[in-house]
């Protein structure tokens, strides 16, 4: 395996613990797989949502999993990864599957595109950008398609 090869298997992995990390509902480690400082940044899918500082996002990601029964479940489909140095950059779809508080099903499609640093001999996620597609003629998100 060449060290390219390696390194993208390395950020692999890190998604296959953020997809664990989410299906056990557990917070503290799904931030074990962003960078832990204010220099983190996520463009969220809600309306004109953004996160700076990965304690913001603890925050959400805590407050997300209180509109569940159960735990919600997420798989990631179509991951696509360039490693240079140091940075990495991926992209993805992913599937949201759970029951909310009212016992309705939820069947979410997103799109997912990455940044990724190397610090130390870890990848962690240091910029993350959400989106569905949107069909400016209604203002509504458009059928998805992958």
């Amino acid at each position: 395996m060449t060290a390219t090869n390696s390194e993208e298997a390395a950020v692999r992995s890190l998604m296959d613990n953020f997809v664990a990390a989410f299906n056990s509902g557990d917070v503290d480690a799904i931030m074990k797989n962003y960078v832990p400082d204010n220099s983190f940044v996520l463009f969220d899918v809600v309306p004109r949502q953004e996160y700076m500082g990965a304690e913001a996002y603890r925050k959400a990601w805590t407050e997300m999993f209180t509109h569940f029964k159960g735990k919600p479940k997420i798989a990631i489909t179509e991951l696509s990864v360039i490693v240079g140095g140091n940075v990495a950059f991926g992209h993805s779809f992913q599937h949201l599957t759970g029951t909310d508080l009212q016992g309705n099903p939820v069947d979410r499609w997103v799109r997912v595109t990455d940044g990724y640093r190397k610090i130390g001999d870890n990848w962690l996620i240091a910029h993350e950008h959400i989106s569905v597609p949107v069909d400016f003629k209604t203002g509504k998100a458009a059928p998805f398609s992958h």
